[in-house]
């Protein structure tokens, strides 16, 4: 599908293999890239089936995440689950609750931190002993993932802002911008980076985030 509409990416429509979500700053500009992408279609002899079609909304479901012209959130039958997932009682459990977190993890400010505890339970050879610090991660990945955060959408027009940290286990970096006049940025709302890599060396450390 990316090969059938070269060209009209990403400013026309997103396509992740047979889905594509049209996008569009107005209704005549939606109505242009709707024309530009059945055209598309059409050359290539491929058909859309009507009853997976979602035509003029102001918002969709996309991939397990609602976007519309406020930004990107979690679709809330997706993260339902999490709110009564029961603490894990062996790898095989955690696996399946940090996969569909990890899915999520954008959302969530630092959590690769956060869920640091969990992920070590998960090392080959590593006794599954779930400690207060497990339990704590868990239920801080739940609280994050069932408070419906929202991902805006950059503003070039607006300051942007580069936050970066080292310790002795990590890196991180975020790049937010401003959401109020008073300077504060919304790691849920304006987080549109986020990134945590294992470091060993002390003097390296220093520069990775940068």
């Amino acid at each position: 599908m990316e090969t059938v509409l070269n060209g009209l990416t990403p400013e026309a429509c997103l396509v992740y293999l047979d889905d594509i979500i049209i996008v569009g700053k107005s209704f005549e500009e939606h109505l242009s890239n709707l024309r530009r992408v059945f055209e598309k279609l059409k050359e290539a002899k491929l058909k859309l089936n009507p009853s997976k079609c979602n035509l003029f909304r102001h918002e969709v479901n996309y991939l397990g995440h609602i976007i519309s012209a406020d930004g990107v959130r979690t679709d809330p039958q997706k993260v339902s689950a999490v709110k009564d997932w029961r603490r894990p009682k062996n790898v095989h459990e955690l696996r399946s609750f940090l996969g569909l977190c990890t899915y999520y993890r954008r959302f969530v400010k630092g959590f690769s931190s956060i869920a640091r505890p969990l992920h070590r339970l998960t090392e080959n050879k590593q006794k599954f002993l779930w400690t207060d610090e497990c339990e704590e991660a868990f239920n801080s990945l739940k609280a994050a993932l069932t408070s419906s955060p929202i991902l805006v959408y950059p503003d070039p027009e607006k300051q942007f802002i580069l936050d970066t940290d080292a310790s002795h286990e990590s890196v991180g970096a975020v790049l937010s911008k401003k959401l109020t006049a008073k300077n504060m940025s919304s790691h849920t709302g304006a987080s549109v980076f986020q990134s945590l890599k294992e470091i060993t060396a002390s003097p390296e450390k220093n520069y990775w985030p940068l």
